[in-house]
């Protein structure tokens, strides 16, 4: 069972992970948005992607996004990275939390599967990863409704990685 829950996991996973970088890629220049928009698609597309990354991290601790990035999105007061992120900077993170996730799912064992996390206390590090597919997919999703808004076009669903 371990087998067929680790390959359908990363199917749906990568899917999601796949429409948030189309997503980012077919936001026109622009429609990317400036410092201090919260409405901006690049404001969307950096919260999702950090979060991607940190729930991936073995835990809460030591935890550092590549650079040039940093941790705003761990401050409870909701402040908002001093620049904007670029989008070329956003798919490198992107694929490079892409292929993390392949090579965890690909080697998660019911023991790991089932050990408890930091980042979301009370989860286990299984439920973490469907939480976090959640959150990608949701980031995705508000992503091309702000294309449909902006533009009036969005990428194609995909159905599997």
């Amino acid at each position: 069972m371990i087998e067929v829950a680790r390959e359908a996991l990363w199917r749906q996973f990568g899917a999601a992970i796949d429409m948030l970088g189309n997503a980012i890629r077919a936001c026109p220049v622009e429609h990317w948005g400036r410092v201090g928009d919260w409405s901006a698609p690049w404001v969307l597309a950096h919260h999702t992607v950090f979060w991607l990354d940190f729930y991936l991290a073995p835990s809460r601790e030591g935890y550092q996004p590549p650079a040039p990035f940093g941790l705003e999105e761990l401050d409870p007061a909701g402040v908002l990275p001093a620049r904007v992120s670029r989008q070329e900077d956003l798919l490198d993170w992107l694929g490079s939390a892409r292929d993390r996730c392949r090579a965890e799912l690909a080697d998660m064992t019911e023991s790991e599967a089932g050990r408890l996390c930091d980042q979301r206390p009370g989860m286990s590090r299984f439920e973490l990863h469907i939480y976090n597919l959640r959150h990608v997919q949701h980031g995705a999703a508000q992503l091309n409704l702000l294309l449909r808004q902006r533009v009036d076009d969005a990428p194609r669903w995909v159905a599997r990685a």
